[in-house]
């Protein structure tokens, strides 16, 4: 099992969605977060330029079988991109080990919770 967080610009958020859900990825927790990177976006306030120092973004995050992460990961390389080559600030993905899993409502645990 793996934890696969995805920050993505916020206005790509329902084509990744979508695109999830195309692939058979329907069970996704979404957040609005802020942070910094590479990105800069210069912005006009009261006459001055300003480079605000937190951009905005959409957190993803899916508990997925080992079996879906590629799938999973492709699916949201090929949403995320604002275009054909990819710019600054699109996003990164981070996978992780998930050491367990259990749904609350029916005790599951592991692979069949998920």
């Amino acid at each position: 099992m793996k934890l696969i967080t995805a920050i993505i610009h916020e206005t790509q958020l329902d084509q990744v969605r979508e695109a999830l859900v195309e692939a058979g990825i329907g069970r996704i927790t979404v957040s609005r977060v802020s942070g910094h990177g590479k990105q800069r976006k210069e912005e006009i306030y009261r006459g001055k330029k300003v480079i605000p120092n937190l951009n905005p973004k959409m957190r993803i995050e899916i508990a997925v079988n080992d079996q879906f992460v590629d799938i999973t990961v492709d699916t949201i390389i090929k949403s995320a991109k604002r275009s054909d080559e990819g710019e600054v600030g699109d996003g990164k993905i981070f996978i992780v080990n998930l050491e367990e899993c259990i749904r609350i409502r029916t005790g599951e645990r592991g692979s069949a919770a998920i």
